[in-house]
């Protein structure tokens, strides 16, 4: 079924578990990321949910996908300097937007649980050079606790994502938004409401859920969730958006029409003209609350309003072997021993006083990715490249792991990454009164 197709004709389904439903979705979501959607449909779709012309040409085609239901940027109010959070950024539009209306000084971070999602939207940011901390998308579960810090952010977005999850993931990712909103704090969600209680087959069909429609719920529903969450005073307003411009904006993809109110993603009702009208059963709302209190001026201003910086990049997938002090001693003392044949990289920044390996290269984790293919090019004849941090558990292996998947990817041969056990920690207890091992600023 679509999800504008007649609820009344269809017969009762088994309940659906809250993990059947959040597969559902991160399975058509993903398939829609991969696949995309044609230029001229994901344009007619945007500019019918207030989309400009301008801010349309200001960002990669590929970041808008037809999946909108509103334009929460244009009416957020956003300030330089501030920290946006875009819950369900999909292929980045909305991020890149509020980007633009923070400035270098501020930041723009989106979260989705699709990790091709993620891919696209950090491919489009790096079509405009567009990086961490500034713009960063981060892979996460909406329905968990948010990988953001306690009252960091200064405006969330989201738009059409939140009628996607099951009801406690809708309560979840609310009280989540109240936690990491700053005093003052405002939340703008362009969302599918029902407008009266749909059926039970509705509500059971995972197609429809995938649609937009089967996880809409009731205005007051959706006020008491917000209540629940710390939020007072919010404000919902009918947009009165005609839910029906899916099929009426052109033509999508063959196999992709997924979307707010488009066809279910099933081979036998994809591009399939829908039997019911969306607007007689559910709405697009734009939803405005605040978290109460007032912003603290004197506040500690954060490099990234993220947890764990390292999110923003991909996973690693390689694991570099460890080699000992010991051995990197022995490299260190060889005076037959030149650049090709190893190199030492201290990935710390912050914490950097206090002495080095010996003839070794700082290259900061925090930046470490965005700089990957100079330093290749820097390092990638050198034979070992062997890192460390503070105690080489985190930052070390984890630079060492990101430098070998670059490798791997360009097909490098001559160069492979190592780290050193136990970090520079246990390398100065171990040599820390031998000058010839160690370098002190």
């Amino acid at each position: 079924m679509s999800c504008c197709s007649n609820p009344s004709q269809y017969q009762p389904s088994n309940p659906i578990s809250d993990n059947d439903i959040v597969k559902a979705v991160n399975d058509a979501y993903s398939a829609k990321a991969k696949v995309g959607t044609t230029t001229t449909y994901a344009k007619n779709v945007a500019e019918s949910f207030g989309y400009t012309e301008e801010e349309l040409k200001s960002i990669p085609d590929e970041a808008h996908l037809g999946l909108s239901c509103g334009n929460p940027v244009a009416t957020a109010n956003i300030k330089e300097g501030e920290v946006v959070l875009d819950l369900g950024s999909s292929g980045g539009i909305d991020v890149f937007l509020a980007a633009s209306k923070v400035g270098p000084t501020g930041q723009a971070i989106g979260l989705d649980m699709s990790t091709d999602m993620i891919n696209l939207a950090r491919k489009n940011a790096n079509k405009q050079n567009l990086l961490p901390p500034r713009v960063s998308f981060v892979q996460t579960l909406l329905t968990e606790d948010l990988p953001v810090v306690s009252d960091s952010v200064d405006v969330i977005l989201s738009n059409c994502v939140i009628n996607l999850l099951p009801l406690a993931g809708k309560a979840k990712v609310l009280k989540e938004a109240h936690r990491v909103l700053k005093p003052g704090g405002r939340i703008v969600l362009d969302d599918i409401v029902a407008k009266e209680p749909l059926p039970e087959n509705v509500r059971n069909d995972l197609s429809a859920y995938v649609g937009c429609i089967s996880g809409a719920i009731e205005l007051n529903e959706y006020k008491k969730l917000l209540e629940d969450a710390g939020f007072k005073n919010s404000l919902f307003v009918d947009t009165k958006s005609n839910l029906n411009v899916y099929y009426t904006a052109g033509s999508s993809t063959d196999k992709s029409t997924i979307g707010c109110c488009s066809p279910a993603p099933k081979s036998e009702s994809v591009n399939a003209p829908p039997s019911f009208d969306a607007n007689l059963w559910v709405a697009s709302y734009q939803i405005y609350a605040t978290k109460e209190g007032t912003p603290d001026p004197n506040a500690e201003k954060l490099e990234t309003a993220l947890l764990r910086s390292w999110d923003a990049y991909p996973r690693p997938q390689s694991t570099p072997a460890a080699v000992t002090a010991d051995e990197i001693a022995k490299l260190v003392r060889d005076a037959s021993k030149t650049p090709s044949d190893f190199a030492v990289i201290d990935v710390r920044r912050n914490d950097y006083a206090g002495g080095h390996v010996r003839g070794s290269h700082q290259h900061a984790a925090q930046t470490f990715y965005d700089n990957l293919s100079a330093f290749t090019e820097k390092f990638g004849k050198t034979n070992q490249v062997i890192f460390y941090c503070q105690s080489s558990n985190g930052r070390g292996p984890r630079c060492a792991a990101w430098y070998q998947d670059y490798l791997n990817q360009i097909g490098n041969e001559e160069s492979t990454a190592y780290v050193l056990q136990g970090g520079i920690k246990g390398w100065l207890s171990k040599f820390g009164g031998q000058n010839d091992l160690i370098d002190r600023d």
